[in-house]
């Protein structure tokens, strides 16, 4: 199982999560919500973008993140 990768592209004001090897997208498909979901060659979902994540001056450092195995 791929660990899920989380980016931020402070320029871009973007995040980008990976379920799966970023390697493997094929194709895109826009939800209309600034959200992008990202698929491999067999349309299952292996990630997604989100637009626009930030509406103001936030330091992404000071976000409290939560994660757990279940």
């Amino acid at each position: 199982m791929e660990k899920i990768r989380l980016y931020y592209d402070k320029e871009a004001n973007t995040l980008n999560v990976w379920f799966d090897d970023p390697e493997k997208e094929y194709i895109c498909e826009e939800t209309g919500e600034e959200v992008i979901l990202i698929k491999d060659k067999n349309g299952k979902v292996i990630g997604f973008e989100k637009l626009n994540f930030f509406t103001s001056n936030v330091n992404i450092n000071e976000l409290p993140l939560e994660a757990a195995i279940i």
